[in-house]
Order: structure tokens, then C-alpha cells, then sequence
């Protein structure tokens, strides 16, 4: 059903206003058109369960209701249906330990003299991180972020690793000293400026 609309404008009606006749609208057919349903297609909408009396001013008997069965309508509990909460979402054990472990290992490729046993592992939290990745595909798992950050940054260790233990990078073996190297030049650096 539409609504009639009227122009924004404002006129004075006289009698040198022209009026336009109205005409009748032709819309799209309405449902009277359609073919009846058949009741045996149709399923009945399932019952709700009724708490409170009918709200039409009168009990059930036809008279109007009195203040006792007004209280008891207000005082009689609602039966509201409890739906249980989805389970918290926990984080995988193992792409943790893969994490901690691959930071570990990053850290004693970088020292220098403990570059072997940071490749070693840097290769367990890489098998870790890959494990983690896989736990993390059931449902309520977390920890995907830190499992692929685990498996980027122990890769990256095991290469460098590897590297500089075939003597490709001079700046990182195990005869050198970096962490010592580090703190001299940190403190040239801040040796003039504090």
C-alpha cells in the first residue's frame, strides 16, 4: 500500500488555480492473483509455551482479571532457555615452546661462540613452529601468529647459522666475539654524547 505524497510547495487556492484530476494508479498485480497454497505443503509454526496470561484485559475464564491473579502473573518466573557459552580459545603449547624456543636460538646464533648449539636449536623450534601450525587448525586453538613467527625466525637462524659456520660471513664465527665487539662500540658511541 503507498502512501500518498504531497508537493513541498505551498499555494493558495483561488479560483485561478488549475486543478488536475486524479487518476487511478496501475500497480503490479497484488497477491490476490496468486494460486491458493495447499494446507498439506504447509508445516504448522511450532508451539511457544505460553507464561503469562493473554494480555486482552480478561482471564482465561472471560472475566476481567483480579489483583491475585495479576500478582501471580508478575511473580511467576519466566522460563528463559540457557544457551552455553562457546569454550575460551587456548593457546597451543606447542607453537609457544617453538616461539620461545626459536627466539632461544636466534639469540645463541648471533652470540658467537655457542653458534652450533643455537643451529641445533633453532632446528627443534623450527619442527616445533611446524607442529604448532598444524594443532592450530582445530577449532578453538590459538597461537597461528606466534607459530609462523617461530618457523621465519628459526629458518632465519638455522641459515645463518649454517652460514657462518662455513665461514661465508665474516662478521659472526665461533672464534669471534660479538657480544664483547657489540658493547665497545656501544660504547664509543655513547662515550661523547653522556
Amino acid at each position: 500500500m503507498r502512501l500518498p505524497t504531497f508537493p513541498r510547495q505551498t499555494t493558495v487556492d483561488d479560483a485561478n488555480t488549475e486543478r488536475t484530476p486524479v487518476t487511478p494508479r496501475h500497480d503490479e498485480p497484488t497477491t490476490a492473483t496468486l494460486p491458493p497454497v495447499r494446507s498439506d505443503t504447509v508445516a504448522p509454526p511450532p508451539a511457544r509455551p505460553q507464561t503469562f496470561p493473554p494480555r486482552t484485559g480478561t482471564s482465561l475464564s472471560g472475566t476481567s482479571p483480579s489483583e491475585t491473579e495479576r500478582a501471580r502473573a508478575v511473580s511467576e518466573p519466566v522460563t528463559v532457555p540457557v544457551t552455553t557459552p562457546a569454550p575460551r580459545a587456548r593457546a597451543s603449547l606447542v607453537a609457544t615452546l617453538g616461539l620461545v624456543l626459536a627466539v632461544a636460538g636466534a639469540l645463541l646464533v648471533l652470540s658467537g661462540p655457542l653458534l652450533g648449539y643455537g643451529v641445533g636449536l633453532s632446528a627443534v623450534a623450527l619442527v616445533l613452529s611446524i607442529a604448532g601450525i598444524f594443532a592450530t587448525r582445530k577449532r578453538h586453538v590459538a597461537g597461528k601468529t606466534g607459530a609462523l613467527i617461530g618457523v621465519v625466525l628459526s629458518l632465519a637462524a638455522v641459515v645463518i647459522g649454517v652460514l657462518a659456520l662455513a665461514g661465508q660471513l665474516w662478521w659472526l664465527g665461533t672464534d669471534t666475539q660479538t657480544v664483547t665487539e657489540l658493547r665497545t662500540w656501544l660504547d664509543t658511541q655513547f662515550e661523547t654524547r653522556i
